[in-house]
């Protein structure tokens, strides 16, 4: 939890971002993705200065558990000092035990977005799903809860002014925004109308922008002129000489094959599976992992 400190900005995490996407399609297969199509309403985990502290929490609580489907899990939540947002006990269950940070005591309106976080845990841990690593683990984390419809609570809990500043979360602002993108673009869902943060608005922007240009990348038709001449290159360059190695800054890589056309494999733009198709000019591909369809130019 930076409170008052430095935030941290840009894209530093988006490659482990587009694992844990990928992750999760895997894990969860593309139909009980797909039963994540509405995102946790405001009015449900809305916190009012005159409800009380503890039935209160124990009801935003319940809403989350209600929202991943954890009909059998019981969230015992206290408060005491620490230095993290939360923490959760990760245990066989049914109950689950959250101690939050004594912050969100006065500051009663983000406890939606630093339960959302240690529920989540809670989800992935019955799933028997992490990554290596408490950093990557977190960040897939971050992830999950945002693909599956609580995170923009952990975007609308950055707020900065010239005195202070707050962030939830491992993710950056930007890589909240990208994950929220990522999420609209495929449910057809516009979480900025929920956004009371300014600087939400603004990094949500930033991601959408990000998650735009997965969308233009060669092979797909949707690339840019410049992309598609500089494509139109590495396939020479990998059709004359086969052996030789290809740019590393590019997301495609073509593969010479002893029988059959050169072959040409990119990530899916919507869960980044690699997807594999002949370099034979127009295909429309189809993601055998999220059923995204794919007008490619190869």
């Amino acid at each position: 939890m930076a409170n008052g400190g430095p935030v941290e900005h840009g894209f530093p995490h988006l490659e482990t971002v587009r694992e844990a996407v990928t992750a999760l399609y895997r894990r969860l297969s593309y139909d009980t993705v797909r039963t994540f199509s509405a995102s946790v309403a405001p009015a449900d985990v809305a916190f009012c200065d005159t409800d009380d502290l503890y039935l209160g929490t124990q009801r935003v609580a319940h809403e989350l558990v209600r929202h991943y489907r954890l009909p059998d899990a019981r969230m015992i939540v206290s408060f005491r000092e620490m230095t993290h947002a939360a923490n959760v006990e990760l245990t066989a269950g049914p109950e689950y035990f959250i101690e939050l940070n004594d912050r969100f005591r006065t500051h009663r309106r983000d406890i939606g977005a630093a339960l959302a976080h240690e529920v989540m845990h809670v989800y992935l841990h019955r799933l028997d799903l992490s990554f290596p690593g408490t950093r990557d683990n977190e960040i897939l984390t971050d992830t999950a809860t945002t693909y599956l419809g609580a995170g923009w609570l952990l975007l609308d809990a950055y707020r900065q002014d010239a005195a202070s500043s707050q962030k939830l979360g491992y993710l950056t602002p930007e890589e909240f925004g990208y994950v929220l993108a990522k999420r609209a673009l495929a449910f057809g869902e516009d979480p900025s109308v929920w956004f009371t943060s300014p600087q939400a608005y603004t990094a949500y922007g930033k991601g959408m922008r990000r998650a735009r240009q997965d969308e233009q990348q060669p092979p797909l038709t949707a690339a840019g002129w410049a992309g598609r001449r500089r494509y139109a290159r590495e396939r020479r360059h990998a059709q004359d000489a086969p052996a030789a190695g290809q740019a590393a800054d590019v997301p495609y890589r073509f593969a010479p094959q002893e029988r059959g056309p050169l072959r040409v494999s990119f990530p899916c733009p919507t869960c980044h599976q690699r997807i594999r198709v002949p370099v034979r000019g127009r295909v429309r591909a189809r993601c055998g992992l999220c059923r995204t369809v794919l007008e490619c130019d190869t």
